[in-house]
């Protein structure tokens, strides 16, 4: 019998392979933007930049924009590592070692702000931080926030954990002359040494704590989104006290919080962390979550409540809700009435704007 000689053809030849499309096909054909330390840059050629959101929670905003697809603050509760999976890419850790940025961010934007009907809200940062490190480079987000100053009559929310937002406060105080702006900086945890193992490459929370205040002594609407409240580790009644009493110094309009939800995408790396650091907890972990991301209705309305129990003994006002933006976010009249003194409206409507320094993808 003839030997048998290695072949490089398919096993099964007239069996055709499933094309990659769709955002994977884009990942696929992305090059290279920058580089750090154990993190890839790419470039994504998205065709939008603005999104509608759709989600099972409820969430009463209208458009997502995300400057970022992953994200470099690695923090170890993250429910957006599933939006790599789009991507072909499931590894979790990959959400924060291969960060794609959405290339043409300005210019989709300028298009499709025809699309926003009055009333509708645009969150900026659902699913990843758009003030991570790489942003001080490439300034995705500030060139967004150019086009948004030139807008009248949005409703705009911004969430992030980075003191780097201060950099754009020109913009965002064109933008609040004009339109409806308000500041979400989240903040789990007012210890430093927690959050360095929450979050580990995201700035201190003293840090955040005092870019609420920077931003409040400009005249912005800024909130502390405490977010998620871990069980058995942030979610006494003495720790939403500190947040809420740390909130009121930094002159924080309001304070939020809302139960940790695992999806199964951040799931075992959330509970690796538990493991790790606090073991007594994991059995308490597995069962509330082994068949749910979400936790009780009891649980979290003994959260509400502990956290309306807070903002009531230190003056500060809660957001109402899940709604990310509201003219009617429980903020006390002195608070209104100080926002209204320190940036009446249109107070900045004449400054000359200074347009973002253009940088290359390559």
């Amino acid at each position: 019998m003839a030997n048998m000689q290695a072949t490089s053809l398919p096993l099964f030849p007239d069996l055709p392979t499933a094309p990659v499309v769709g955002i994977a096909r884009m990942v696929a054909d992305s090059v290279d933007v920058d580089e750090g330390h154990l993190v890839e840059f790419r470039s994504l050629p998205v065709r939008s930049i603005l999104n509608r959101v759709v989600s099972r929670r409820g969430l009463r905003f209208a458009w997502g924009i995300n400057p970022y697809r992953g994200c470099e603050f690695a923090c170890r509760y993250c429910y957006a590592r599933y939006t790599h999976e789009f991507m072909e890419l499931r590894n979790p850790a990959d959400f924060e070692r291969k960060i794609f940025v959405k290339d043409n961010a300005a210019w989709l934007l300028r298009q499709e702000l025809r699309q926003v009907r009055p009333g509708e809200e645009i969150a900026i940062g659902t699913a990843t931080d758009p003030y991570q490190p790489i942003e001080r480079r490439l300034r995705i987000t500030q060139s967004l926030l150019a086009v948004f100053a030139e807008q009248r009559g949005l409703s705009i929310g911004i969430v992030t954990k980075s003191a780097l937002i201060a950099r754009d406060l020109r913009y965002l105080c064109q933008i609040a002359s004009s339109n409806e702006l308000t500041i979400h900086m989240t903040i789990t945890t007012p210890d430093a040494a927690l959050a360095r193992l929450l979050e580990p490459r995201a700035p201190r929370p003293d840090i955040r704590f005092a870019t609420v205040r920077l931003l409040r002594e400009a005249g912005l609407r800024v909130g502390v989104m405490c977010a998620p409240l871990l069980p058995g580790i942030t979610d006494t009644g003495p720790a939403l006290n500190r947040m809420a009493e740390l909130a009121r110094q930094s002159r924080a309009c309001f304070l939020h919080a809302n139960p940790l939800f695992l999806k199964p995408c951040s799931k075992e790396t959330y509970l690796a962390f538990i493991r790790e650091h606090f073991p007594a907890l994991e059995p308490m972990y597995r069962t509330r979550y082994e068949s749910a991301a979400f936790v009780p209705k009891a649980y979290a309305e003994r959260c509400r409540e502990l956290l309306r129990a807070a903002c009531g003994k230190h003056g500060i006002g809660q957001r109402r809700d899940d709604k990310l933006l509201t003219s009617n976010i429980g903020i006390p009249p002195s608070l209104r009435e100080e926002e209204s003194q320190l940036f009446p409206l249109n107070a900045l409507a004449g400054v000359p704007r200074k347009p973002p320094r253009p940088v290359a993808l390559r």
